[in-house]
Parts: C-alpha cells; sequence; structure tokens
C-alpha cells in the first residue's frame, strides 16, 4: 500500500521521517519541515487521512508501508523518525518490525495500555460523531490540540471528510494498541516523551515503553498537554534537533521555557 507523502529538504542528507497523529495530517508539521530544511524530510500521510483517503487504516499496515517508503528513500543514510500520538503507535510499531532500520527516534506521547472498555466508550463516541462537522466544535477540539487559527480550515475540512466508518476504525486501533513484543530488540536511540498536563495512562504508558526497551529515555516535557510540536514548535524543533545529534536533552526544557 502506497501513502501519499510530501518530500522536502535536501535528498544528500540523514533522511528525517514525521509521522502524523489522528484527525490531521502532514500538516501538522509544516514548522518541521521549514526548520529541517538541511535534511531530507519525509512526511507522509496515514490511511483515512489527508490525501491517503483511498486506503482503510491500521497501525500494522501503517507501520509496514512507511517501513517502504523509508526503505525507498534512505540510501544508506542515517534515519531519523518522530511521531505524534496516533503516529508514535506506528512507530512502535516500526521499531518492533525492523529492529536495526532507524538511527534514532522520538516517540511523543503514545497510548500502549489498552483503554478499559474500549468498545463501550467507542459506542459513546460513534453517537457524538455529527459533531465533527459542527464548527463551534471543532473549535474547541483544535484549541484542545494547540491547532492554531492559520491551520484551522484544513483541519476543520479534513474532519468533515472523516466518515463514521474512518472515525470508528481509527479509534479501535488508537485504544487497544499494546507494546509489541520484539519493541525490546529495537537498537535505535529512542526518546519518550510525554506532556506534564496530559492524562495519567499517557504518562503511565510513557513509564511502559521505556522499561520495555533498554535504549529508551523518558522526558515529561513541562508546561505542555497533547500536542508538544504544535504547542511550541520552536522549543519543539530545538529539542529534537539536539536529540538526534548529540543525544542531549535543552536546559530550557528542564526549565519550562
Amino acid at each position: 500500500m502506497s501513502l501519499h507523502y510530501i518530500e522536502h529538504g535536501n535528498k544528500n542528507a540523514p533522511l528525517l521521517v514525521f509521522i502524523h497523529g489522528g484527525g490531521v495530517s502532514s500538516w501538522m508539521w509544516d514548522k518541521q519541515v521549514e526548520y529541517f530544511s538541511s535534511y531530507h524530510c519525509l512526511v507522509p500521510d496515514l490511511p483515512d487521512h489527508g490525501k491517503s483517503r483511498s486506503h482503510f487504516f491500521s497501525i500494522d499496515q501503517s507501520a509496514q508501508s512507511i517501513i517502504e517508503l523509508i526503505e525507498e528513500k534512505a540510501n544508506g543514510k542515517q534515519i531519523h523518525v518522530v511521531g505524534f500520538s496516533l503516529g508514535a503507535q506506528i512507530l512502535i510499531a516500526i521499531l518492533s518490525k525492523k529492529p536495526t532500520l532507524i538511527d534514532s527516534a522520538i516517540i511523543n506521547s503514545a497510548l500502549v495500555r489498552p483503554i478499559p472498555f474500549a468498545n463501550i466508550l467507542i459506542k459513546s463516541l460513534m453517537i457524538t460523531y455529527p459533531l465533527i462537522q459542527n464548527r463551534t466544535f471543532s473549535k474547541l477540539q483544535a484549541r484542545s490540540m494547540y491547532i492554531d487559527q492559520k491551520y484551522f480550515e484544513t483541519y476543520y475540512q479534513e474532519s468533515c471528510r472523516l466518515t463514521k466508518d474512518d472515525f470508528e476504525r481509527i479509534m479501535k486501533e488508537n485504544m487497544s494498541f499494546t507494546i509489541p513484543e520484539t519493541f525490546k530488540k529495537a537498537k535505535s536511540k529512542i526518546l519518550v516523551t510525554v506532556g506534564e498536563k496530559e492524562k495519567r495512562i499517557m504518562k503511565k504508558s510513557l513509564v511502559d515503553i521505556t522499561n520495555s526497551n533498554s535504549n529508551c529515555k523518558g522526558v515529561v516535557i513541562p508546561k505542555v498537554g497533547h500536542g508538544f510540536s504544535l504547542a511550541n514548535p520552536k522549543l519543539f524543533n530545538k529539542f529534537i534537533e539536539g536529540w538526534f545529534k548529540q543525544g542531549t536533552l535543552l536546559d530550557d526544557l528542564r526549565k519550562g521555557n
């Protein structure tokens, strides 16, 4: 299954892949693509998102498709991958399928504990599905994800194209995801992050991930909820750049600046 993707930067430089979260698409990484213009950036649209609308979403198949894209473009270069939320779950699946493919990875806000009574919760969410096409509701959702006015219309239009079946399929995949047994074999340098203001289950997920692979380092991002890259893109960019280049973290991050 081939995914729609955008490609930017220096094609002779290290490969930098960004995997977006659920309900958004490749545009969520615009400020990262702009900042990392000296890298070879790849930003796919996941199935049921953006311009990859002809495919049905699954975490496993999305991981396989991105592996194939990376292998096509890498040409022996260093490979760095950043995943957010649903995209972070896919990154965990990629690391589990191909333990030696990626040099360094950032797993940002990945849920790895199945939601209790998920089927009941999903049924209740399906009742509210029509609200997706309500602009006022969408503005509240966008605000909670740090989506600013510049991107709201794109977010809203993409949300309106999400069918009820798409929505249910994505929710089921997200809420049932667990860490694959083979994740412990991943050889990458792995940074796992979660926002200080995120739910307890997300913070517990960070602990689960870091305990599952000795190459992981976990960090709680001060003063932010679900969406570090959108909430403070300048700090996020410097943060991940330091991790890719030196494996270090910013002093400013520890202070919450």
